[in-house]
């Protein structure tokens, strides 16, 4: 199979479907280490006496870490194989596991999971980089699908499976399915084919400004620092300034000049935006206003996940077969109807949540994994380890972003029924999705001007 890395040893075909699915396995313990431990802060809390503020530290820590993680990993690759890469990762994610089942004061929770963000951020970064410099145009969507529907499944399972662990075995006991991708590494020794590294540099200082620009953008959405704005702002008013003036910046200045990948990516932004706030949304809805408890609320939640993953082997075909315009063009409007049915009918029942969250689900894997094939074709060779690191952690940071406005659209609306204070915020993101739409009409307008790269 012809590679598209001139970095890669010639060591034939590579196992495209069980590479595959080893690498959606991986993701989805990873997004399910995830979404667990959202379950575990009740519990965490009254354990170590830890104030509110305190117990958001191991979520805005985690969050923090994990995007910077999947940037620094996909930009790595460029010039670090990325098999030395994902057992870097994945032992970070694993042993910080470990050590997490005897983690007994809050100081020591709170490292262990930041050194597992560290680990955890690099398998969806890198898995797309893998599919990207591997797998042809041809068969890329399967693959691209897959990844996608994985991390649904993720999604899905990990309420679930977390809130039956936190009520029946406790929190501690969440580490350990996550130290199971410990058993993984052999796996990737044998089957991710071997890279000569290639010369390169790794710009740190770029590296700190975007860290820190983010960090400090991502506390003012949750903690309402203005500090912390000041600092970001600051921050990435330097990171604009290094990348411009390094031979080999952290993130490529070229890609802020490329239209096509500017607003292909606005249209993915939008659908994890959504995903993000309904996911935040869904478990307040069916607790709060159904009375459901925290485990019934992952089984209302987890059919729309597990339908995304049977779909997308269909739609993987149907991209190849296809392409990604298509998609481009009309799933918008699906998440569009799913997101405007929200609206009009969460306070129907449980069950028209349950089916609604299902079109959503299926449309924005779907979408997802259209827009992600596209970007690993338009984008240069050269490109892709930056162009989709970037990709990630802006969709990461508008998925930060559509949590923290819904939870401050919540308080805003305290004085009203939650009924139609739910509603409204739906309506909201049907804006959203109405501008996503425009965003992938103009990218359509755009192919049409100029071929695709293959």
């Amino acid at each position: 199979m012809k590679n598209n890395s001139s970095h890669v040893k010639d060591q034939g075909v590579m196992k495209e479907g069980v590479v595959t699915l080893l690498l959606g396995i991986t993701i989805v313990l990873v997004i399910m280490n995830t979404m667990m431990f959202n379950l575990a802060l009740p519990a965490v809390s009254k354990d170590f006496h830890l104030s509110a503020s305190s117990t958001s530290w191991i979520v805005t820590g985690y969050s923090i870490v994990f995007a910077m993680a999947s940037i620094t990993y996909s930009r790595l690759a460029d010039f670090i194989p990325i098999r030395r890469l994902f057992i870097i990762g994945i032992l970070f994610l694993s042993l910080a596991a470990i050590a997490g089942l005897f983690s007994n004061n809050f100081i020591m929770l709170l490292i262990v999971r930041i050194l597992q963000a560290s680990g955890a951020g690099s398998i969806p970064a890198l898995s797309l980089n893998l599919i990207s410099r591997y797998v042809p145009v041809e068969r890329r969507g399967k693959a691209m699908a897959l990844i996608m529907s994985s991390i649904s499944l993720g999604l899905g399972l990990g309420p679930v499976v977390g809130g039956a662990i936190v009520q029946y075995l406790g929190w501690h006991i969440l580490f350990a399915v996550t130290a199971v991708t410990l058993l993984l590494v052999p796996f990737f020794v044998v089957l991710i084919p071997k890279e000569e590294p290639r010369k390169g540099s790794f710009d740190a200082l770029g590296a700190l400004f975007i860290g820190v620009g983010t960090t400090g953008l991502l506390l003012f959405l949750t903690n309402h620092s203005w500090f912390m704005l000041l600092i970001g702002l600051i921050a990435l008013a330097l990171f604009i300034v290094r990348i411009r003036s390094v031979k080999e910046p952290f993130v490529l200045p070229s890609l802020f000049k490329n239209r096509s990948f500017l607003i292909l990516g606005a249209v993915g932004i939008a659908a994890y935006l959504c995903s993000f706030a309904t996911l935040f949304l869904m478990p307040q809805i069916l607790v709060k206003q159904y009375g459901l408890s925290a485990i019934q609320a992952g089984l209302v939640i987890f059919p729309g996940s597990i339908l995304a993953v049977f779909v997308s082997r269909r739609v993987g075909r149907i991209i190849d077969a296809r392409g990604n315009n298509t998609i481009i063009r009309f799933l918008p409007l699906f998440l569009l109807a799913s997101v405007i049915l929200f609206a009009l009918f969460e306070g129907t029942s449980f069950v028209s949540i349950m089916l609604i969250y299902m079109l959503m689900s299926v449309s924005i894997t779907i979408l997802n994994s259209s827009v992600s094939n596209e970007m690993s074709r338009i984008l240069l060779p050269s490109q892709i380890g930056s162009g989709l690191g970037l990709f990630q952690l802006l969709q990461f940071f508008s998925g930060a972003f559509g949590v923290a406005m819904t939870a401050s659209a919540l308080v805003w609306q305290k004085n009203i029924p939650q009924a139609s204070a739910y509603s409204n915020i739906y309506w909201g993101l049907a804006i959203v999705v109405f501008l996503s739409i425009g965003c992938a009409i103009g990218y359509l307008r755009l192919t049409l001007r100029k071929p695709q790269m293959a």
